[in-house]
């Protein structure tokens, strides 16, 4: 029997196009779902029938009640270097190898990602775009009720965290005039220096910054290290912006905040559940702009996962798996 095997989550339709499967596809029978599953329990339904699965990035948990409940289950793949979604412990108790893939330029596209939103968030884009469509050249007529656009000349940024995209994000914030300062829990003087930013508190980060982005590894010392009580020290004319993780940030102590005028807005690119449901409340705010975890979504970058897809399926297939990550811990 051949071996059959899963390409979960391909949202874009993207995996045939972006890689040359031809190795993997005549050897194996290979299935794509375009469509996420929804809960565990769909995904168990769906995946039963498969020995190897390949993930995109975190889009579908696989925690280790899924894979304890996937009989033919030989083999996990995911893109980028790192999954906090897979239970790799589960799996190496199980004897299937987790592998990963090159990251390509994520952490560019990233960092571009973090300028689009903090730009179209000051510059009041989205509305100023819906309004123009429907016949306000920069009026207000439906009462879309948005404040005149900022500069951000001179103005400061905060960055929560100054690791890779987090320095990428500081070049530009200083090719802009701004003045740049960051924090976290393992910052000091030497890295700030070495970036050409200033480390201050995360209290005076918060307080005095116009615009503050995030930029940490989500993991159980970081998991909602932005509370209701730093969004309460913002500025009601200042905007918080996460391209990281949903996890770092209270959401509903977000909305709230937001709601509450302090912070004066958002720019999201991650959320607690994704796809974010229309019904989400954070939806229901004129101050919030939303996109779909765009992050790492580019041409370059799908080439490098799935091109490393591609590899990895193509080693498993030769009983040689490669990049295996849970052999590791």
């Amino acid at each position: 029997m051949r071996p059959r095997i899963a390409v979960c989550d391909d949202y874009e339709r993207a995996a045939f196009a972006a890689a040359d499967w031809t190795a993997v596809r005549e050897r194996a029978d290979v299935v794509v779902f375009e469509q996420p599953f929804g809960s565990a329990g769909r995904a168990v339904e769906a995946l039963a029938d498969f020995d190897a699965v390949c993930l995109m990035r975190e889009r579908t948990p696989f925690p280790a009640s899924v894979i304890d409940a996937l009989p033919r289950l030989k083999f996990v793949v995911f893109t980028g270097e790192r999954n906090a979604a897979v239970d790799h412990e589960a799996a190496a108790r199980r004897g299937v190898p987790v592998s990963f893939t090159p990251g390509g330029p994520s952490k560019a596209s990233t960092a571009e990602l973090t300028w689009a939103l903090i730009l179209a968030a000051t510059k009041r884009l989205v509305q100023a775009d819906t309004g123009t469509r429907r016949g306000h050249w920069r009026g207000d007529a439906e009462g879309l009720g948005y404040p005149l656009p900022a500069n951000l000349a001179g103005e400061r940024l905060g960055l929560v965290g100054l690791g890779q995209i987090g320095a990428r994000v500081a070049r530009v914030g200083q090719a802009f005039g701004m003045d740049v300062v960051a924090w976290s829990q393992n910052l000091d003087d030497a890295r700030a220096s070495e970036v050409g930013v200033r480390r201050v508190s995360k209290e005076e980060l918060f307080e005095t910054s116009a615009a503050v982005s995030l930029h940490l590894v989500l993991s159980a010392r970081t998991r909602g290290i932005v509370g209701a009580a730093d969004l309460a020290r913002m500025r009601s004319d200042a905007v918080i912006v996460n391209t990281s993780r949903s996890g770092l940030m209270d959401e509903r102590a977000l909305a709230e905040a937001l709601a509450a005028g302090r912070p004066g807005g958002a720019a999201l690119d991650v959320f607690d559940v994704e796809p974010i449901s229309a019904g989400h409340p954070l939806f229901g705010l004129p101050n919030v702009t939303i996109s779909p975890h765009l992050g790492y979504v580019n041409a370059q970058v799908f080439a490098a996962f799935f091109g490393g897809i591609v590899d990895a399926l193509a080693a498993w297939l030769d009983g040689a798996p490669i990049r295996v990550i849970n052999a590791r811990s």
